[in-house]
């Protein structure tokens, strides 16, 4: 594990895969409150044909977790120093979720991104459709009586498929394994929060001048699908797939076919 510097926080970083200096490089940006290991299983797709980046959202994993509220400039500032420090001049750029708010941010704020990949991300503004009510409840409160396990299950429910959760047991509890051993604590998570509530790059998008893939589910239930079709219409020249009945951790339920999405966008770039 690596470290860069931003504005005094500590970014922790790691790279898989090909050297840099034989490989083009992916960086990889989470979701809010998710540690680096959300990337698995698109990181080992990935690692043998590119240098791969994963970072830990400030307030995240192995990172420093200052007092928030944080922006999206803040984290897209953080990529930067993160690059910075790998000594990585261009990459394509992979978000979700918050972290695709980040992509587009360093995008049109930073000049290192040679290419976009957005999942199940939003652009934010007035037109973006927001994250329900019922959702927002689930994911940010849990019942009385729930232990960790339970608290992370609960609050994980509206990002998954129904019935996912029960149908890959052990799975589940990988993933469960990992948030408590990495995931942002519950101010950070606040923070965070701040962050994606804030952002709008409605206004901006068609600055973007680089190849951009936008790939939404179409049942997501944090982000719904009209964020993903706003952000295809808005950035020039994007091409978009859509994912059929595909939920907000899509790239985790569908690894598989999001992995062949990303390896085929990225060879063409």
């Amino acid at each position: 594990m690596q470290t860069a510097q931003h504005d005094g926080v500590a970014i922790a970083y790691e790279e898989r895969g090909r050297d840099p200096a034989e490989a083009e490089t992916v960086v990889l940006c989470e979701g809010l409150g998710y540690g680096r290991w959300m990337w698995n299983w698109q990181a080992d797709a990935l690692a043998g044909s590119y240098h791969v980046v994963l970072w830990d959202n400030r307030g995240t994993g192995e990172s420093d977790v200052p007092e928030g509220p944080y922006t999206i400039d803040q984290l897209a500032g953080d990529l930067e120093a993160v690059l910075d420090d790998a000594g990585v001049d261009a990459a394509h750029v992979v978000g979700a979720s918050m972290g695709g708010m980040v992509a587009q941010r360093y995008a049109i704020a930073h000049d290192r991104a040679r290419s976009l990949a957005l999942l199940c991300t939003s652009p934010g503004g007035p037109d973006a459709v927001p994250t329900p009510e019922s959702t927002l409840a689930r994911m940010f409160s849990v019942p009385d009586d729930a232990d960790e396990r339970e608290a992370i299950r609960y609050k994980m429910a509206p990002a998954v498929s129904d019935g996912f959760i029960e149908d890959n047991p052990e799975l589940i509890e990988r993933i469960v394994d990992w948030r408590l051993d990495s995931d942002a604590p519950p101010s950070a998570r606040e923070a965070q929060g701040a962050a994606v509530e804030a952002f709008d790059a409605s206004g901006e998008l068609d600055a973007v001048s680089i190849p951009t893939l936008v790939a939404h589910g179409t049942d997501d239930r944090v982000l719904p699908v009209e964020n993903g079709e706003l952000l295809a219409e808005a950035i020039p020249g994007a091409d978009a797939e859509f994912v059929e009945g595909g939920s907000h951790l899509f790239f985790i339920e569908e690894a598989e076919r999001v992995n062949d999405l990303l390896v085929e966008f990225l060879a063409d770039v």
